[in-house]
């Protein structure tokens, strides 16, 4: 994993835009619509192209496939495993419950499955990584195909309690029983992505956001075990790798909300820190979190860790001026005191559910032009 050596780095957190075609298509391949799979591919990659011409010509330096042939950012795992059936409902998610006349307007309205998933009703099983293969191979290919020139290029994938949170569990005894199984069995995709020479992204919303959704009766001391339990889970589940390799995301829920029920970053950051990975990425743009880069400054950064501070807000349709990026960048980097540490990012995803999009394609485009932009001015000033 690249350091900022000499400039600051810039990446972003995974999910991009998808085509209107794409987004159709995944909304019936994920209502059990037979579609053309000669079709589903050829849109697929139609639509991964333009992501990786828009990332070369935003200036963005380690890359991704934007999870264009993927329903969503976790739920994708359950068309690759067995074990899953049924439909779990969550409860609803404790700050909009306090709102509800805004609740019926949170989340956009989308195809494919978010709160009414299949569920765990057996043991579940990984024994084809054929869709994790073509995913790579396809990326791979519009890479050499565009010749785009990233300086390293990741893979996301779910984390094992980020998992837990959306399949729920019918079947095993408990709750650590599930996230073990669960590490054990996407232990087989995390070693491929890495593997197959890509930088491995685990997404991990259940180490913030659960706090406030599934685990809401819980007390802060009581959900930090829980923080605990996934962080040993995805510790086992990555021993194989080296943790220069892995770099792991955290965030608050990807949704325009009031968000004021959220954990705090300085009462989970230390216990997120036991993550054996290279890099962490956080919400540090958007107005609920913008103020904790000083947590980093109180509770220092390991020495071995690199920080993905977000610096684009991905649920606000304004786009961010290049001196506001730097100015993020450069408070961020004095609180770590090392801007070598920094590589510039995204609060989240743009799209983390096919056609789950508050943010206009196009302005999201921009967005990342203006995070490059940022980057080479807070570049002058710190190096």
């Amino acid at each position: 994993m690249l350091k900022s050596e000499d400039r600051i780095l810039t990446t972003h957190t995974g999910s991009l835009p998808r085509t209107a075609e794409l987004v159709s298509l995944l909304n019936k391949k994920d209502a059990g619509v037979k579609i053309d799979p000669e079709q589903f591919e050829k849109v697929v990659k139609d639509s991964l192209r333009i992501v990786v011409l828009k990332q070369q010509e935003a200036g963005i330096d380690i890359a991704n496939d934007g999870e264009q042939s993927r329903v969503g950012f976790d739920t994708y795992v359950y068309n690759r495993m067995t074990g899953f059936g049924g439909e779990g409902i969550r409860s609803p998610i404790q700050d909009l419950e306090e709102f509800p006349e805004y609740a019926e307007k949170a989340f956009p309205a989308v195809g494919v499955r978010v709160t009414k998933t299949p569920k765990a009703i057996a043991p579940i099983k990984y024994t084809d990584l054929s869709s994790a293969r073509k995913e790579i191979e396809d990326y791979k290919e519009i890479l050499l195909e565009t010749s785009a020139k990233f300086k390293e290029s990741f893979m996301t994938a779910a984390s094992p309690g980020a998992i837990a949170g959306i399949l729920l569990n019918e079947y095993y005894e408990s709750h650590r029983d599930y996230v073990f199984a669960l590490a054990e069995q996407m232990q087989k995709e995390y070693e491929f992505i890495v593997n197959s020479d890509l930088l491995l992204q685990l997404d991990c919303p259940d180490l913030a956001m659960e706090r406030h959704w599934m685990f809401k009766e819980l007390s802060t001391p009581e959900f930090k075990e829980i923080v605990i339990l996934h962080i040993e889970a995805i510790n086992q589940a990555i021993e194989n790798i080296p943790s220069e390799k892995v770099r792991l995301h955290v965030c608050w829920g990807n949704y325009e909300g009031p968000h004021h029920r959220d954990i705090a970053l300085e009462d989970i950051l230390p216990d997120i820190y036991r993550a054996k990975v290279g890099a962490l990425s956080v919400e540090q743009a958007n107005p609920r979190h913008q103020h904790e880069y000083r947590v980093f400054h109180d509770y220092p950064l390991p020495k071995e860790k690199l920080l993905i501070p977000g610096v684009i807000d991905v649920k606000t349709n304004f786009i961010e001026h290049p001196e506001v990026v730097a100015n993020r960048i450069k408070r961020v980097a004095e609180a770590v005191g090392d801007p070598s540490k920094i590589i510039a990012g995204t609060d989240c995803g743009f799209e983390t559910f096919a056609g789950w999009r508050l943010v206009d394609t196009n302005i999201a485009w921009a967005k990342l032009k203006s995070l490059s932009e940022g980057a080479k001015l807070a570049s002058a000033a710190l190096f």
